[in-house]
């Protein structure tokens, strides 16, 4: 039977600029091509240029970022994760990438997919995947629409991360209404990789054939680049089909395919299939490579009839990967995959030249030079207008004298810990299978960062997500600095040294001058604080065009921050109170300033003045005595301090463990609401037992820190300067019931 091949569309301004190209980047195609694009290459060149992609409107600032480090083992966007050596031969593959677009129009496929995604980045490096985190954001849980979206993204996360087999160890979810109609979905993957067993994503050698293994291709997800490249509007509710399907026990064939295929030596180079699909796996890994590739799209195998050359580049399905094997050795690769019930098809190979060639239906439907197409070659690099906003001096200016605080203290502490963003998360993260794979030390809900143990070694790592977008959003710089300060001080309180991190960068639109501004000075606070706490950047992802009708998101720089700990059993700390009897300390900063506070938001109602104070030095002196605290054991709990400042940190103390406290804050300076609720940083609580009291003095008076002796654990209430006064059962039941109270409305 014979079929029709579709007529394709007159390529034209008007098509391009619908493709979301400008005039000027069309005209930078013909250049490229020297002449007019067909309409399969207009289609590739709108995916590769898209900001998803190509980052033109954000790499230019990535690049001032520090992205050099004695433990990094391949540069910053060298290859699909960053690789950090972690000692005993052994190396850790990480990063973190969004997935915002398609969850705010299809939640659990939006978010199921991130997570499916984020581990290809990890086993295409030939690493194994063994923990996972994630950092979410949605609107008001007021709003109805809001807890669809939260239940729905949950859910694809627990499903896919559950039936893949890698555990959740960590992550965060904040709720404002600048996230309504745009949450925020970021996914982290986090593996282990032996040296001289990772694998690299590049075309190399004349002749070699290029592979495609794993599942089918269909049109789920075509112009999924682009779709997360413009602002969500009504119209994205009709893009449903840029949201990709998902099938996470397609993923664990995959995955163990994968490995075990690498193992035979027979692999030159690897690469996830993930946003534009065939066009950017093979446009990035033959621009890598400095060769040419040739491919028959015909050979591909399809899952819907009469695919064309556009749609089979562009489609996003999932579970799918690029294979360039060795000339001659390719059966091995085939008998490997097709042991695990996975397509294995050679589809092309290695050309002389620098040009990708596809061909469909006995015709060359695009034949483009591969380094225009890719970030750092051709792609446009844009520095776009930048403006202050004119917000940013008005809500620094804010008199808190003009505030009034409530009389009765207990209620505003309990109002506070009732915020979805203070409470208890045990409703999302009990959905998560936590412990599969038996290495998990830490989960979540109990502790600063997830803990995972390396087997065969002493070793464990800690990791966090953490960014609080409403501080980036009343000061940029400074929020940025907080975001990569309190994830490392979170690791630090877990028992680990902060050694690197990956970020993904969510902004609005890169064309308000405001949108641009605030992005800048944000990536300038992170570089500023990764320099101090010597932790380099290994890569991540960016996301702009977070806005809705309303408006832009929060700017919200997430931080997955790595931390090793180099004795596991032996070193690694947890936040609730250990004895009754041991002496409650703070170490840190004076608690001073209201800004930014979730106190501010919880009880006025009010997003307003500046973020927390922060000094970088104090910081890292005080990084660096606490660990020293952990190591020589003179401490029995640690915990940071964040939203909802001092008494939401000794509250989680005392929640987590059963056990009251009786503290007095009188020697503090400030007021008691900024005593009890700021969000300074630099603060965290320690317990110590008696006997160690002079060693911990002994130590905090070598480290220029400022401490304080504030209490003692003891009883079943929970009292802080008889302000406070509560049994532990009362603010247990309050911490833990929000988030299934707002899901049951």
């Amino acid at each position: 039977m014979s079929t029709t091949v579709p007529k394709e569309p007159e390529v034209t301004l008007d098509l391009a600029i619908e493709h979301g190209l400008n005039e000027e980047e069309f005209e930078m195609i013909k250049n490229f091509l020297g002449r007019m694009p067909t309409f399969t290459e207009l289609g590739v060149y709108s995916v590769m240029w898209s900001e998803h992609c190509s980052y033109k409107n954000s790499i230019l600032e990535i690049k001032k970022l520090p992205r050099e480090g004695d433990q990094l083992l391949v540069d910053a966007g060298e290859e699909n994760a960053g690789l950090v050596d972690i000692g005993d031969g052994l190396a850790c593959a990480f990063k973190i990438e969004s997935h915002n677009h398609p969850s705010a129009v299809e939640p659990y496929q939006g978010a199921a997919t991130g997570v499916g995604g984020i581990h290809r980045d990890i086993f295409t490096m030939g690493a194994r995947p063994v923990a996972s985190l994630n950092s979410l954001r949605f609107g008001s849980m007021d709003n109805p629409r809001v807890r669809y979206l939260l239940d729905g993204v949950v859910r694809g996360i627990s499903d896919y991360g559950n039936s893949f087999g890698i555990p959740t160890v960590g992550g965060e979810i904040y709720f404002d209404e600048a996230y309504e109609g745009n949450p925020l979905v970021n996914a982290m993957s986090v593996g282990i990789v032996k040296h001289g067993e990772t694998a690299s994503a590049i075309a190399e050698g004349v002749g070699n054939p290029v592979l495609i293994v794993g599942a089918s291709t269909g049109r789920d997800g075509i112009h999924g680049a682009t779709f997360a490249s413009e602002e969500i509007s009504e119209e994205s509710e009709a893009k449903r089909p840029s949201v990709q399907v998902g099938d996470p026990f397609t993923e664990k064939l995959l995955l163990e395919a994968s490995l075990e295929a690498l193992k035979t030596g027979a692999i030159v180079g690897l690469q996830d299939m993930g946003a534009a699909g065939i066009t950017s796996s093979s446009s990035e890994m033959t621009a890598r490579g400095g060769k040419g590739m040739r491919l028959d799209l015909d050979k591909v195998p399809m899952r819907e009839e009469g695919m064309t050359a556009y749609e089979l580049l562009l489609s996003e399905s999932q579970e799918r990967m690029l294979v360039v094997a060795e000339k001659g050795r390719e059966q091995e690769i085939i008998d490997v995959f097709e042991k695990w019930d996975l397509n294995a098809v050679v589809i092309g190979e290695v050309v002389e030249g620098d040009k990708l060639t596809y061909i469909k239906d006995g015709e060359v439907k695009a034949e483009i030079p591969a380094d225009s197409l890719v970030l750092g070659g051709g792609a446009p690099q844009y520095e776009r207008e930048r403006k202050k906003p004119a917000y940013i001096d008005e809500v620094q200016n804010f008199d808190f004298s003009s505030l009034k605080h409530p009389e009765n203290v207990n209620k505003a502490f309990l109002k506070v810990l009732a915020s979805p963003n203070v409470a208890s998360k045990r409703w999302v993260h009990e959905q998560y299978d936590t412990t599969v794979r038996t290495n998990t030390v830490n989960a979540p809900g109990a502790s600063d960062s997830g803990v995972i143990r390396i087997k065969g070694t002493k070793k464990g790592l800690a990791v966090k997500t953490d960014c609080n977008g409403r501080y980036v959003y009343l000061n940029p710089r400074r929020g940025g600095q907080i975001a990569v300060a309190e994830s490392a001080r979170n690791v630090v309180c877990s028992g680990a040294k902060p050694v690197a991190i990956s970020n993904c960068l969510n902004f609005g639109n890169p064309y308000k001058p405001e949108v641009y501004w605030t992005f800048s000075e944000a990536l300038a606070g992170m570089g500023d604080a990764c320099r101090a706490l010597n932790t380099p950047v290994t890569g991540g992802n960016v996301s702009l065009y977070n806005e809705n009708p309303n408006g832009a998101i929060f700017p919200t720089p997430v931080i997955g921050m790595l931390g090793l700990i180099e004795d596991v059993e032996n070193h690694t700390m947890t936040p609730q109170f250990k004895n009754e009897g041991d002496i409650i300390y703070y170490l840190g900063a004076d608690r001073k300033g209201l800004g930014g506070s979730e106190y501010i938001k919880a009880v006025h109602g009010l997003t307003t003045g500046n973020a927390p104070e922060l000094d970088l030095d104090l910081e890292v002196n005080l990084q660096q005595t606490v660990l020293n605290l952990i190591h020589s054991k003179v401490v029995n709990a640690a915990h940071d301090l964040s939203d909802g400042g001092l008494v939401v940190a000794l509250a989680e103390m005392s929640i987590h463990s059963g056990l009251g406290a009786d503290v007095s804050l009188e020697k503090m300076s400030g007021g008691t609401y900024e005593v009890l609720f700021s969000e300074a940083q630099s603060g965290i609580v320690v317990t110590v037992d008696k006997e160690n009291v002079a060693k911990l003095e002994a130590e905090m008076g070598k480290s220029n820190v400022p401490f304080h002796a504030i209490g003692v654990v003891s009883g079943n209430t929970f009292t802080i300067n008889q302000t406070v006064n509560l049994p532990v059962s009362k603010i247990t039941d309050v911490y833990e019931s929000t988030l299934p109270k707002a899901m049951e409305q």
